[in-house]
């Protein structure tokens, strides 16, 4: 990859303009690229990514057990069956993007080690102008392009989120967020403690129980969680019958979102029943008197934070067999041994994992500007959360938290394609989103409503986010279901959109 990559900077470093400039090769720009080549083949475009290879997180996490916690059959691309079980690891994700790659022959387009610092739009040149770095080296070449697509995910690659607790630097052993995971750690027959309970958590304390003394799950509060087994009974009736990758791909996706629409619906109108019903699957597979309401029964509705999908329930086996167990409780302290918790009891431990989640990024840290005035995503207003008011030529991926993320990438993608060939339709150059007289009165929100969808990571950075209208198509649905619907017939002559 990276030879061919060297290749790439040269060539367009000298070309020096494309049509469409993709920012991240991860899932959401390797999606993409594919719907650009597919719907608008007579544009140019290429790929910056600032990692050596392309896959984003599914590269840069390297923590054990690193797997998918959405379905495969929605979390893959419409466009491409996934062939395997329901969850699948990093680097068979890794894999499947990899072919991606190759059957669309998109190698040749991107550039890796190419970090972008700063983007600035010209309404007279109608274009973008971007400084970008070449990590190896140092180096700056500038880039300019007719539109610009953000796909570089939503957080820092470079660090997790980890709070500053009182004693960290007292405690004796290594400190590890698994975002950053050390080659070398070594955690044969150690007392390891996993502060945070979310899919991350779930995913370390299964694939370490074995190979530790003990691992405890220390939790704030509660996560609620699903237990389903890897394989998906429908796939493999189909399959059993010959019947084309292709059909079984889009049959069990259907199946896969009625079901989850059925779940979230379940949640948002009936919270208790829900919650029950949640709490009653997981009960049989914890040992006879755990405490189930105090260790997994949050105090939120399901769906209020991403419900994690526990392939097996391989989280419960290592509480059944005693390597695992699960403290809830807050921190007092760190001490030389371990961690003192604000109820007196002290959990002793070797190694202590912060799974407490990443930091926001927005635009990924970019500096924008806007015909020389630099540009504040929380002066903006979404368009259909992929376009900000007041700022040309752009689009930003971001993803579904209740569905899988790369149902909306599809989605978007279609959105953008279609929207360039109508700006092609109507020979222009610029197109940006303006609010009109009727928005005079509307209401401005924030980028997701709290009492909709609250967990640490979007309400520690909500005050970065651009703001969201009371009314469409200034708002965003989160909701697959809704857009899926929505987007197909968006109207791109209603007036929100003012093309020059």
């Amino acid at each position: 990859m990276t030879e061919t990559s060297e290749t790439v900077d040269r060539t367009v470093t000298e070309a020096g303009h494309v049509d469409v400039l993709i920012v991240g090769a991860g899932i959401s720009g390797i999606g993409a690229a594919h719907h650009l080549r597919e719907q608008c083949p007579d544009k140019s475009f290429v790929i910056l990514e600032s990692m050596e290879t392309f896959g984003g997180t599914w590269w840069t996490h390297t923590y054990p057990g690193i797997r998918s916690d959405s379905d495969l059959f929605t979390f893959g691309y419409r466009f491409k069956p996934w062939p395997g079980p329901p969850i699948a690891s990093g680097a068979e994700i890794l894999e499947y993007l990899g072919e991606v790659i190759e059957d669309d022959e998109l190698e040749p387009h991107i550039c890796y080690r190419h970090r972008v610092v700063s983007a600035a739009w010209s309404s007279d040149d109608r274009r973008w102008s971007l400084d970008v770095m070449h990590t190896d080296t140092g180096e700056h070449v500038r880039y300019t392009t007719s539109f610009l697509w953000m796909c570089q995910g939503y957080y820092r690659h470079a660090e997790g989120y980890t709070p500053d607790w009182p004693g960290m630097d007292r405690f004796d052993g290594p400190i590890v967020h698994p975002q950053t995971w050390p080659e070398d750690l070594d955690l044969e027959g150690k007392r390891v403690v996993v502060i945070g309970s979310g899919a991350t958590a779930a995913t370390l304390i299964p694939a370490l129980a074995d190979e530790v003394e003990h691992i405890t799950m220390l939790q704030r509060s509660p996560t609620f969680f699903f237990v389903r087994p890897n394989a998906n009974e429908l796939a493999d009736q189909l399959r059993s019958l010959d019947v084309p990758e292709e059909w079984t791909h889009e049959i069990v996706r259907r199946q896969i979102l009625h079901d989850q629409a059925m779940m979230t619906n379940l949640a948002l109108a009936f919270p208790e029943e829900a919650r029950q019903l949640l709490l009653d699957e997981i009960r049989p597979l914890l040992p006879e008197g755990f405490d189930v309401d105090k260790h997994f029964n949050p105090p939120y509705r399901p769906w209020q934070q991403r419900i994690a999908l526990l392939p097996d329930g391989d989280l419960f086996e290592g509480i059944r067999s005693g390597k695992a167990s699960v403290v809830t409780d807050q921190i007092d302290t760190f001490t030389e041994t371990g961690i003192a918790l604000q109820s007196g009891e002290a959990l002793e431990a070797d190694v202590i994992i912060t799974a407490t989640g990443f930091d926001l990024a927005v635009l990924g840290d970019i500096a924008f500007s806007v015909d020389g005035l630099a540009l504040d995503p929380t002066d903006c207003v979404t368009y259909r959360g992929l376009m900000f008011t007041g700022v040309p030529n752009l689009a930003y991926v971001f993803g579904y938290f209740r569905y899988s993320w790369t149902l909306r990438v599809d989605l978007l993608s279609d959105f953008v394609c279609r929207l360039l060939r109508h700006m092609d339709e109507r020979d222009a150059s610029m197109v940006v989103p303006r609010l009109g007289e009727a928005e005079a009165d509307m209401g401005l929100l924030p980028w997701v409503d709290p009492e909709n969808f609250n967990p640490g990571y979007l309400t520690r950075s909500m005050h970065l986010m651009p703001k969201q209208g009371d009314r469409a198509p200034w708002q965003l649905p989160h909701d697959y279901m809704v857009e899926k619907e929505e987007l197909p017939a968006a109207d791109l002559d209603d007036g929100a959109l003012v093309y020059r």
